[in-house]
């Protein structure tokens, strides 16, 4: 069957989107998606979104992982599916949607940056190396001195397969303090490689670094681009009002013949 799909991409995280608003898109399986999300075999993205209708929200997200399977939430994808919305007639002053992990609201700004509300923090687990933390999705957080050179994807893996992880899965994201701000690489669970941005990712390593920035307003450089996240720290674990800030821009659109 042939379908009609939109790229986007929030600093470098790519994502197709369909418009499933009328559930004509109910038939693809998970292997289908894989194959879709496939940078050899389909049109190649880090995830696939399909944006639906829902009672008392403006929408719906509905995210695969490239692996086909449904994934938590994706902070990159929720900001890019607000910025499809608009593009596609649901033009609001403020958005109210709802995601695996639960409602969420966003704005588009007028310089077009995308503020996306995630969900509350209420559990870090520090120690003195890495901290542990759900943004939506889980994620491990690794303080590191040299990004540069450092082997994202084999050491991203060993904690992400390792046995305290390898079940359920964990976003592996190694983090380095810069002067304004901190620096994020990551690895990612479902791509099962290092990704140019993960927008939960950026959230956890901004939470985790608070103690360490005293900041509330954190400046966040991925591989592809610069992100913001901005929150209140309640208590020493607990936090709220987050917000991730950053740009959602559509890259082309074209038809595909799904085989499912």
């Amino acid at each position: 069957m042939e379908l009609q799909f939109y790229k986007y991409q929030g600093t470098g995280n790519d994502f197709i989107i369909l418009d499933n608003r009328d559930g004509k898109y109910n038939f693809l399986t998970d292997a289908a998606i894989e194959t879709m999300c496939h940078r050899k075999f389909g049109i190649g993205a880090d995830g696939l979104m399909l944006l639906e209708n829902t009672d008392g929200f403006d929408f719906k997200m509905r995210y695969h992982n490239a692996d086909g399977k449904e994934g938590s939430m994706c902070g990159n994808g929720g900001r890019c599916l607000v910025k499809f919305a608009h593009d596609h007639g649901i033009v609001k002053d403020a958005y109210h949607f709802i995601a695996s992990d639960g409602p969420h609201d966003a704005t588009i700004q007028e310089n077009g940056l995308v503020r996306l509300k995630m969900k509350d923090v209420d559990n870090v687990s520090v120690s003195s190396e890495s901290s542990v933390l759900n943004t939506g999705s889980p994620h491990y957080i690794h303080w590191v001195t040299d990004l540069d050179g450092y082997d994202v994807y084999n050491q991203g893996k060993s904690i992400r397969y390792s046995d305290t992880y390898k079940q359920e899965g964990i976003n592996v994201n190694f983090v380095k303090k810069e002067e304004h701000g901190i620096r994020v690489r990551t690895y990612e669970r479902g791509v099962e490689d290092e990704t140019l941005s993960c927008g939960t990712g950026v959230t956890a390593a901004a939470i985790a670094s608070s103690a360490k920035m005293g900041q509330q307003h954190i400046n966040v450089q991925v591989e592809g681009g610069a992100l913001a996240v901005s929150f209140n720290r309640i208590a020493e674990k607990h936090f709220t009002d987050i917000w991730l800030i950053g740009p959602a821009t559509f890259v082309y659109s074209g038809n595909y013949s799904a085989n499912v």
